[in-house]
């Protein structure tokens, strides 16, 4: 039996409220007490390291693995928030946001990305990731990482984020026998709550 370790990143150094998904925002001070919990239960029967370029991930696998090569790859970054990026959840127009709130999955964010568009990127990549043998590690994004939890579980994917809650820092093994994957959690240490939408909206 195989595992794959999905790990999302530490916290980000970026104000509570600020829409972001591909915007390359590094990680707070508390970076390296974050890791070292990250650290205590990743094995070292690891053989592939794999990650989202962007250096919140990219620094933490860097880390926890400075003698591996990271396979970065484009596909296993956040979605794109396009003309929201960095802006204030509670300053984005209600004629633009209404109507992606009312069906985030198939609309995309103006000049962005739809969840449906995130979650097809990010399973042909973990699939073609896992066709390797032996364990590896991929570090990288909430949204990614519920992608592929909603994949492998079959669950729809409006009913994701209410079925994995995964906070930073957050540690999911993915075992895989006879070509059937499961998931359990390692580590997923409370952090405060995110904020994906505007104040108004609930």
């Amino acid at each position: 039996m195989r595992s794959i370790y999905l790990v999302r990143h530490t916290a980000p150094a970026v104000s509570r409220g600020i829409c972001y998904g591909q915007s390359d925002i590094d990680v707070m001070e508390s970076f390296y007490d974050e890791a070292h919990i990250i650290q205590k239960v990743l094995p070292s029967s690891i053989k592939e390291v794999h990650s989202s370029p962007l250096i919140r991930c990219k620094k933490l696998a860097e880390h926890l693995f400075p003698d591996r090569d990271i396979f970065l790859h484009d596909a296993l970054m956040e979605i794109n928030c396009g003309q929201w990026e960095l802006r204030s959840w509670n300053e984005i127009p209600k004629n633009e946001i209404d109507p992606w709130m009312s069906d985030f999955v198939r609309i995309s964010i103006p000049g962005g990305e739809s969840y449906i568009d995130l979650y097809e990127r990010v399973n042909h990549c973990f699939s073609r990731i896992i066709s390797a043998n032996g364990d590896l590690a991929i570090f990288t994004h909430g949204g990614v990482s519920r992608s592929i939890l909603s994949h492998i579980t079959k669950t729809p994917l409006p009913d994701s984020f209410n079925r994995f809650s995964l906070h930073y820092g957050c540690v999911v093994r993915i075992t895989s026998s006879d070509e059937e994957l499961r998931y359990e959690m390692l580590s997923n240490i409370p952090t405060p709550k995110e904020t994906h939408k505007p104040s108004y909206g609930g």
